[in-house]
Protein backbone atom coordinates (compact mmCIF):
# COMPACT_ATOMS: atom_id res chain seq x y z
CA UNK A 1 0.00 0.00 0.00
CA UNK A 2 1.54 3.59 -1.09
CA UNK A 3 1.16 6.86 1.03
CA UNK A 4 -1.60 7.17 -0.82
CA UNK A 5 -3.98 4.57 0.30
CA UNK A 6 -3.27 2.38 -3.12
CA UNK A 7 -2.92 -1.24 -3.10
CA UNK A 8 -0.09 -1.40 -5.51
CA UNK A 9 1.05 -5.07 -4.80
CA UNK A 10 -0.92 -8.24 -3.26
CA UNK A 11 -0.36 -11.76 -3.28
CA UNK A 12 -4.05 -12.28 -3.93
CA UNK A 13 -4.62 -10.27 -7.38
CA UNK A 14 -2.30 -9.66 -10.15
CA UNK A 15 -1.88 -5.48 -9.56
CA UNK A 16 -0.44 -3.40 -12.46
CA UNK A 17 1.96 -0.77 -10.55
CA UNK A 18 0.43 1.97 -13.04
CA UNK A 19 -3.31 0.84 -12.14
CA UNK A 20 -3.49 0.69 -8.30
CA UNK A 21 -6.60 -0.20 -6.47
CA UNK A 22 -7.81 2.49 -4.18
CA UNK A 23 -8.75 1.62 -0.59
CA UNK A 24 -11.82 3.65 0.47
CA UNK A 25 -11.25 6.10 3.44
CA UNK A 26 -7.99 4.88 4.12
CA UNK A 27 -6.49 6.27 7.54
CA UNK A 28 -3.57 4.60 8.86
CA UNK A 29 -3.10 7.19 11.90
CA UNK A 30 -6.90 5.38 12.87
CA UNK A 31 -4.98 2.44 14.02
CA UNK A 32 -3.38 3.56 16.23
CA UNK A 33 -0.52 1.82 17.96
CA UNK A 34 -2.23 -1.83 17.63
CA UNK A 35 -1.13 -2.19 13.91
CA UNK A 36 -4.42 -4.74 13.64
CA UNK A 37 -7.74 -4.84 12.81
CA UNK A 38 -10.75 -7.52 12.16
CA UNK A 39 -13.49 -6.55 9.13
CA UNK A 40 -13.41 -6.20 5.54
CA UNK A 41 -10.14 -3.73 4.96
CA UNK A 42 -11.70 -1.36 3.55
CA UNK A 43 -14.25 -3.42 1.19
CA UNK A 44 -10.93 -5.23 -0.33
CA UNK A 45 -12.48 -8.56 1.16
CA UNK A 46 -16.18 -9.87 1.06
CA UNK A 47 -15.76 -11.62 4.42
CA UNK A 48 -13.90 -10.74 8.00
CA UNK A 49 -10.48 -10.98 7.92
CA UNK A 50 -7.70 -10.55 10.74
CA UNK A 51 -5.73 -7.54 9.10
CA UNK A 52 -2.19 -6.40 10.79
CA UNK A 53 -0.52 -3.37 8.79
CA UNK A 54 3.19 -1.96 9.99
CA UNK A 55 4.65 1.39 7.93
CA UNK A 56 7.71 1.27 5.72
CA UNK A 57 9.71 4.56 7.15
CA UNK A 58 12.72 6.47 5.00
CA UNK A 59 14.54 9.57 6.55
CA UNK A 60 11.19 9.51 9.21
CA UNK A 61 8.67 9.86 6.15
CA UNK A 62 6.48 7.26 5.90
CA UNK A 63 6.59 5.69 2.34
CA UNK A 64 4.14 2.85 2.29
CA UNK A 65 2.45 0.15 4.25
CA UNK A 66 2.23 -3.86 4.53
CA UNK A 67 -0.54 -5.52 4.97
CA UNK A 68 -1.11 -8.86 6.34
CA UNK A 69 -4.45 -10.75 6.27
CA UNK A 70 -5.90 -13.69 7.70
CA UNK A 71 -9.61 -15.08 7.48
CA UNK A 72 -11.44 -14.83 10.05
CA UNK A 73 -12.73 -18.74 9.09
CA UNK A 74 -10.10 -20.22 8.91
CA UNK A 75 -8.95 -18.73 12.18
CA UNK A 76 -11.94 -19.94 13.82
CA UNK A 77 -11.52 -23.33 12.40
CA UNK A 78 -7.74 -23.58 13.49
CA UNK A 79 -9.11 -22.26 17.47
CA UNK A 80 -11.51 -24.82 17.22
CA UNK A 81 -9.09 -27.87 15.80
CA UNK A 82 -6.98 -25.83 18.96
CA UNK A 83 -9.40 -26.53 21.37
CA UNK A 84 -10.09 -29.95 20.31
CA UNK A 85 -6.95 -30.88 20.69
CA UNK A 86 -6.64 -28.87 24.20
CA UNK A 87 -10.14 -30.85 25.07
CA UNK A 88 -8.66 -34.44 23.83
CA UNK A 89 -5.44 -33.29 25.81
CA UNK A 90 -7.40 -32.14 29.18
CA UNK A 91 -9.45 -35.56 29.01
CA UNK A 92 -6.56 -37.91 28.66
CA UNK A 93 -4.57 -35.67 31.04
CA UNK A 94 -8.20 -36.32 33.47
CA UNK A 95 -8.08 -40.15 32.73
CA UNK A 96 -4.68 -40.36 33.80
CA UNK A 97 -5.09 -38.88 36.70
CA UNK A 98 -7.96 -40.75 37.26
CA UNK A 99 -6.41 -43.79 36.79
CA UNK A 100 -3.28 -42.44 38.83
CA UNK A 101 -6.07 -41.87 41.88
CA UNK A 102 -7.57 -45.54 41.25
CA UNK A 103 -3.95 -46.77 41.36
CA UNK A 104 -2.79 -45.08 44.24
CA UNK A 105 -5.92 -45.69 45.53
CA UNK A 106 -6.14 -49.91 45.17
CA UNK A 107 -2.63 -50.30 45.26
CA UNK A 108 -1.30 -47.94 48.02
CA UNK A 109 -3.74 -46.14 50.34
CA UNK A 110 -6.48 -49.18 50.56
CA UNK A 111 -3.43 -52.10 51.24
CA UNK A 112 -1.38 -48.83 53.89
CA UNK A 113 -5.06 -49.32 55.64
CA UNK A 114 -4.86 -52.18 56.02
CA UNK A 115 -1.64 -52.67 57.14
CA UNK A 116 -2.27 -49.57 59.59
CA UNK A 117 -5.47 -51.57 60.93
CA UNK A 118 -2.77 -54.91 61.87
CA UNK A 119 -0.81 -52.47 62.80
CA UNK A 120 -3.40 -51.10 65.62
CA UNK A 121 -4.34 -54.91 66.00
CA UNK A 122 -1.17 -56.40 66.79
CA UNK A 123 -0.20 -53.04 69.19
CA UNK A 124 -3.51 -54.12 70.85
CA UNK A 125 -2.59 -58.05 71.20
CA UNK A 126 -4.79 -59.51 68.85
CA UNK A 127 -2.41 -61.50 67.26
CA UNK A 128 -4.24 -63.77 65.24
CA UNK A 129 -5.87 -60.56 63.24
CA UNK A 130 -4.48 -61.31 59.39
CA UNK A 131 -3.79 -58.69 57.03
CA UNK A 132 -5.80 -59.15 54.26
CA UNK A 133 -3.15 -57.80 51.49
CA UNK A 134 -2.19 -60.54 48.76
CA UNK A 135 -0.43 -58.46 46.01
CA UNK A 136 2.99 -59.55 44.91
CA UNK A 137 4.53 -55.55 45.55
CA UNK A 138 6.03 -53.72 48.56
CA UNK A 139 3.09 -53.50 50.34
CA UNK A 140 2.23 -57.32 50.03
CA UNK A 141 5.86 -57.93 50.75
CA UNK A 142 5.31 -55.78 54.10
CA UNK A 143 2.10 -57.49 54.94
CA UNK A 144 3.32 -61.16 54.41
CA UNK A 145 6.31 -59.94 56.66
CA UNK A 146 3.80 -58.61 59.35
CA UNK A 147 1.58 -61.23 59.12
CA UNK A 148 4.65 -63.96 59.67
CA UNK A 149 5.79 -61.64 62.53
CA UNK A 150 2.60 -62.13 64.50
CA UNK A 151 2.56 -65.95 63.87
CA UNK A 152 5.86 -65.91 65.50
CA UNK A 153 4.96 -63.59 68.18
CA UNK A 154 1.26 -65.89 68.61
CA UNK A 155 3.37 -69.04 68.10
CA UNK A 156 5.90 -67.27 70.97
CA UNK A 157 3.40 -66.71 73.56
CA UNK A 158 1.72 -70.12 72.68
CA UNK A 159 5.00 -71.43 73.76
CA UNK A 160 5.55 -69.45 76.71
CA UNK A 161 2.04 -70.12 78.43
CA UNK A 162 3.07 -73.88 77.59
CA UNK A 163 6.26 -73.59 79.12
CA UNK A 164 4.94 -72.42 82.04
CA UNK A 165 2.19 -74.87 82.48
CA UNK A 166 5.21 -77.81 81.83
CA UNK A 167 7.61 -76.74 84.02
CA UNK A 168 5.12 -76.06 86.45
CA UNK A 169 3.78 -79.35 86.05
CA UNK A 170 7.42 -81.11 86.08
CA UNK A 171 8.45 -78.99 89.03
CA UNK A 172 5.12 -79.71 90.86
CA UNK A 173 5.13 -83.36 91.05
CA UNK A 174 8.61 -83.83 92.46
CA UNK A 175 8.31 -81.44 94.68
CA UNK A 176 5.00 -82.36 96.15
CA UNK A 177 6.98 -85.93 96.66
CA UNK A 178 9.51 -84.26 98.34
CA UNK A 179 7.85 -82.25 100.34
CA UNK A 180 5.25 -84.94 101.39
CA UNK A 181 7.82 -87.49 102.33
CA UNK A 182 9.95 -84.94 104.34
CA UNK A 183 6.88 -84.12 105.94
CA UNK A 184 6.37 -87.67 107.05
CA UNK A 185 9.77 -88.70 108.73
CA UNK A 186 9.40 -85.15 110.40
CA UNK A 187 6.26 -85.98 112.14
CA UNK A 188 6.93 -89.46 112.46
CA UNK A 189 4.88 -91.06 109.73
CA UNK A 190 7.59 -92.69 108.43
CA UNK A 191 9.01 -94.93 110.75
CA UNK A 192 13.20 -94.33 111.43
CA UNK A 193 14.14 -97.59 109.70
CA UNK A 194 12.61 -96.39 107.04
CA UNK A 195 13.69 -93.13 106.40
CA UNK A 196 16.87 -94.57 104.12
CA UNK A 197 14.45 -95.89 101.57
CA UNK A 198 12.24 -92.74 101.12
CA UNK A 199 15.58 -90.37 101.63
CA UNK A 200 16.49 -92.51 98.27
CA UNK A 201 13.31 -91.47 96.74
CA UNK A 202 13.86 -87.57 97.60
CA UNK A 203 17.45 -87.56 96.22
CA UNK A 204 16.01 -89.51 93.00
CA UNK A 205 13.31 -86.38 92.47
CA UNK A 206 15.86 -83.89 93.45
CA UNK A 207 17.88 -85.38 90.76
CA UNK A 208 15.30 -84.89 88.60
CA UNK A 209 14.54 -81.42 89.08
CA UNK A 210 18.43 -80.76 88.48
CA UNK A 211 18.15 -82.31 85.45
CA UNK A 212 15.27 -80.61 84.23
CA UNK A 213 16.78 -77.02 85.08
CA UNK A 214 20.37 -78.06 83.32
CA UNK A 215 18.15 -79.21 80.09
CA UNK A 216 16.38 -75.92 80.52
CA UNK A 217 19.63 -74.09 80.57
CA UNK A 218 21.37 -76.36 77.83
CA UNK A 219 18.88 -75.41 75.64
CA UNK A 220 18.09 -72.09 76.49
CA UNK A 221 22.33 -71.27 75.47
CA UNK A 222 22.20 -73.46 72.69
CA UNK A 223 19.39 -71.96 70.88
CA UNK A 224 20.42 -68.13 71.86
CA UNK A 225 24.23 -68.96 70.29
CA UNK A 226 25.87 -68.89 73.84
CA UNK A 227 26.96 -72.51 73.11
CA UNK A 228 29.47 -72.75 70.10
CA UNK A 229 30.53 -76.71 69.27
CA UNK A 230 34.16 -77.12 67.83
CA UNK A 231 34.01 -79.98 65.25
CA UNK A 232 36.95 -82.29 64.91
CA UNK A 233 37.26 -85.75 63.09
CA UNK A 234 36.55 -88.27 65.07
CA UNK A 235 35.03 -91.76 65.35
CA UNK A 236 31.33 -92.54 65.52
CA UNK A 237 31.61 -96.16 66.60
CA UNK A 238 33.51 -95.06 69.50
CA UNK A 239 30.55 -92.67 71.04
CA UNK A 240 28.23 -95.37 70.29
CA UNK A 241 30.18 -97.98 72.40
CA UNK A 242 31.01 -95.65 75.15
CA UNK A 243 27.05 -94.72 75.51
CA UNK A 244 26.36 -98.43 75.57
CA UNK A 245 28.99 -99.46 77.59
CA UNK A 246 27.81 -97.46 80.36
CA UNK A 247 24.56 -98.56 80.21
CA UNK A 248 25.75 -102.27 80.07
CA UNK A 249 24.12 -102.78 83.76
CA UNK A 250 20.57 -101.54 82.67
CA UNK A 251 20.65 -103.08 79.31
CA UNK A 252 21.27 -106.59 81.64
CA UNK A 253 19.05 -105.74 83.83
CA UNK A 254 16.33 -105.29 81.07
CA UNK A 255 17.73 -108.13 79.09
CA UNK A 256 17.89 -106.65 75.86
CA UNK A 257 19.68 -107.84 72.64
CA UNK A 258 22.23 -105.13 71.21
CA UNK A 259 22.66 -105.81 67.53
CA UNK A 260 24.50 -103.91 65.00
CA UNK A 261 27.10 -102.49 67.31
CA UNK A 262 29.80 -102.65 64.34
CA UNK A 263 33.61 -102.27 63.86
CA UNK A 264 35.47 -98.71 64.17
CA UNK A 265 36.53 -96.58 61.25
CA UNK A 266 33.18 -94.37 60.01
CA UNK A 267 34.39 -90.86 60.70
CA UNK A 268 32.26 -87.94 61.38
CA UNK A 269 32.79 -84.02 61.32
CA UNK A 270 30.92 -82.87 64.57
CA UNK A 271 31.82 -82.02 68.37
CA UNK A 272 31.87 -85.11 70.24
CA UNK A 273 30.17 -83.76 73.63
CA UNK A 274 27.39 -82.72 71.13
CA UNK A 275 26.94 -86.67 69.66
CA UNK A 276 27.12 -87.95 72.74
CA UNK A 277 24.76 -86.41 74.17
CA UNK A 278 22.50 -87.07 71.15
CA UNK A 279 23.32 -90.66 71.32
CA UNK A 280 22.77 -90.97 74.98
CA UNK A 281 19.38 -89.39 75.19
CA UNK A 282 18.00 -91.44 72.17
CA UNK A 283 19.47 -95.06 73.88
CA UNK A 284 18.20 -93.75 77.16
CA UNK A 285 14.51 -94.00 75.70
CA UNK A 286 15.60 -96.94 73.80
CA UNK A 287 16.05 -99.02 76.98
CA UNK A 288 13.13 -97.64 79.09
CA UNK A 289 11.24 -98.74 76.42
CA UNK A 290 12.50 -101.89 75.00
CA UNK A 291 10.63 -104.74 76.73
CA UNK A 292 12.82 -107.81 78.16
CA UNK A 293 13.90 -110.08 75.45
CA UNK A 294 14.00 -107.07 73.45
CA UNK A 295 16.46 -105.82 70.46
CA UNK A 296 18.33 -102.44 69.88
CA UNK A 297 19.66 -101.69 66.50
CA UNK A 298 22.29 -99.48 65.37
CA UNK A 299 23.13 -98.93 61.55
CA UNK A 300 26.23 -96.79 60.85
CA UNK A 301 26.35 -95.82 57.15
CA UNK A 302 28.53 -93.10 54.79
CA UNK A 303 26.47 -91.70 52.28
CA UNK A 304 28.20 -89.12 49.65
CA UNK A 305 29.09 -86.63 52.31
CA UNK A 306 26.63 -87.62 55.11
CA UNK A 307 26.98 -90.09 58.10
CA UNK A 308 23.81 -91.37 58.91
CA UNK A 309 23.05 -93.21 62.28
CA UNK A 310 20.06 -95.10 63.04
CA UNK A 311 18.96 -96.83 66.59
CA UNK A 312 16.28 -98.61 66.31
CA UNK A 313 14.71 -100.82 69.61
CA UNK A 314 11.47 -102.67 69.68
CA UNK A 315 8.58 -102.17 71.87
CA UNK A 316 4.93 -100.47 71.40
CA UNK A 317 6.36 -97.54 69.83
CA UNK A 318 5.01 -94.06 68.94
CA UNK A 319 1.50 -93.53 67.94
CA UNK A 320 1.17 -91.80 64.27
CA UNK A 321 -0.01 -88.38 65.29
CA UNK A 322 2.46 -87.93 67.63
CA UNK A 323 5.22 -88.79 65.71
CA UNK A 324 5.34 -85.05 64.02
CA UNK A 325 5.75 -83.77 67.70
CA UNK A 326 8.31 -85.82 69.03
CA UNK A 327 11.37 -83.04 68.67
CA UNK A 328 9.19 -80.10 70.15
CA UNK A 329 10.40 -78.45 73.52
CA UNK A 330 7.72 -80.43 76.35
CA UNK A 331 6.25 -82.56 74.18
CA UNK A 332 5.25 -85.84 75.91
CA UNK A 333 2.88 -88.18 74.38
CA UNK A 334 0.04 -89.84 76.55
CA UNK A 335 -1.45 -92.72 74.68
CA UNK A 336 1.68 -93.75 73.54
CA UNK A 337 4.46 -95.47 75.80
CA UNK A 338 7.24 -94.90 73.29
CA UNK A 339 7.70 -92.03 75.01
CA UNK A 340 8.41 -91.48 78.45
CA UNK A 341 5.42 -89.29 80.42
CA UNK A 342 7.49 -88.97 83.56
CA UNK A 343 10.07 -87.15 81.90
CA UNK A 344 10.59 -83.57 80.99
CA UNK A 345 9.69 -83.57 77.37
CA UNK A 346 13.28 -82.09 76.30
CA UNK A 347 15.79 -84.73 75.41
CA UNK A 348 14.74 -85.13 71.91
CA UNK A 349 14.29 -81.43 71.09
CA UNK A 350 17.85 -80.92 72.77
CA UNK A 351 18.89 -83.84 70.34
CA UNK A 352 17.34 -82.01 67.33
CA UNK A 353 18.88 -78.35 68.14
CA UNK A 354 22.52 -79.98 68.48
CA UNK A 355 22.18 -82.37 65.22
CA UNK A 356 21.11 -78.74 63.61
CA UNK A 357 23.81 -77.20 64.90
CA UNK A 358 26.03 -80.03 64.12
CA UNK A 359 24.70 -79.46 60.30
CA UNK A 360 22.69 -82.41 60.00
CA UNK A 361 19.32 -83.55 60.44
CA UNK A 362 16.92 -85.88 62.33
CA UNK A 363 13.68 -87.43 62.60
CA UNK A 364 11.65 -90.31 64.00
CA UNK A 365 10.00 -93.55 62.07
CA UNK A 366 7.73 -95.76 63.88
CA UNK A 367 5.01 -98.49 63.68
CA UNK A 368 3.12 -99.07 66.77
CA UNK A 369 3.43 -102.30 68.68
CA UNK A 370 6.47 -103.21 66.61
CA UNK A 371 9.23 -100.82 66.65
CA UNK A 372 11.16 -97.18 66.87
CA UNK A 373 13.71 -95.85 64.96
CA UNK A 374 15.62 -92.32 65.29
CA UNK A 375 17.49 -91.64 62.44
CA UNK A 376 19.98 -88.76 62.20
CA UNK A 377 23.09 -87.49 59.84
CA UNK A 378 26.33 -85.91 60.28
CA UNK A 379 28.74 -84.30 57.82
CA UNK A 380 31.05 -87.04 57.01
CA UNK A 381 34.77 -86.69 58.33
CA UNK A 382 37.53 -84.74 56.43
CA UNK A 383 40.11 -85.99 54.84
CA UNK A 384 43.32 -84.39 55.48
Amino acid sequence: INSNGEIIVSTQKNIDVRDPIPLEEFDASKWGSNYYQIGKFYGFFKTDHLSVIAPITSDMETKGYVAIHYSMTNLYQSRSSILFIMQVIFLLCYAATSLLLWAYSHYIRKPLARIMKGASEYAGGNLAYKIDVTSDDEMGYLAKTLNYMSDELNKNGEYQRKFIANVSHDFRSPLTSIKGYVTAMLDGTIPPEETKHYLGIVSQETGRLARLVQNMLDITKLESGEVKGTPQNYDIWSTVTDVVLSDERRIEDGKIDIQGLGPTGTMVYADPDFIHQVVYNIVDNAIKFTPPDGVIKFDIQQENDMVRVTIENTGDGIAPDALPFVFERFYKEDRSRGLNTRGSGLGLHICKVLITLSGGQIKAESEMGKWCRFTFTLPAGKTE
